[in-house]
C-alpha cells in the first residue's frame, strides 16, 4: 500500500498550488480520502475530505471557498487544488484513505507560503 504526495513547495501570499496523492496497493475507489496538515507546533489539521465515488465533499472552514479537493479513479490520485494560498497555510499536507478499519497514511509533502 502506497500514498505518494506531490506539488508543494514555496509560492508566494495570494498564490496556487495543486497537489497530488497518488495512490497503489489497495482499491483506490471504495476509500473516502482526506487532506490533513500540520504546521510546527500545531495540531494535525483535516483540511478536506472526499467519498469513494466523488460526490460529496467538505471542507475545513479555514479554506473553505479557496481550496478544492477532488479525485480521479480511473488515475487512482486525488487532488487538492489551493488558490489564494496565505502564509498560516503553511504546514506539511498529508493524505489519507480510509474505509472501515483501514487507514493508510502518505509521507507528507511541505507547502510554504512565504514572501
Amino acid at each position: 500500500v502506497q500514498l505518494v504526495e506531490s506539488g508543494g513547495g514555496l509560492v508566494q501570499p495570494g498564490g496556487s498550488l495543486r497537489l497530488s496523492c497518488a495512490a497503489s496497493g489497495f482499491t483506490f475507489s471504495r476509500y473516502a480520502i482526506r487532506w490533513h496538515r500540520q504546521a510546527p507546533g500545531k495540531e494535525r489539521e483535516l483540511v478536506a475530505a472526499i467519498g469513494s465515488t466523488g460526490d460529496s465533499t467538505n471542507y475545513a472552514d479555514s479554506v473553505k471557498g479557496r481550496f478544492t479537493i477532488s479525485r480521479d479513479n480511473a488515475k487512482n490520485t486525488v487532488y487538492l487544488q489551493m488558490n489564494s494560498l496565505k502564509p498560516e497555510d503553511t504546514a506539511v499536507y498529508y493524505c489519507n484513505a480510509i474505509r472501515m478499519t483501514y487507514d493508510y497514511w502518505g509521507q507528507g509533502t511541505q507547502v510554504t507560503v512565504s514572501l
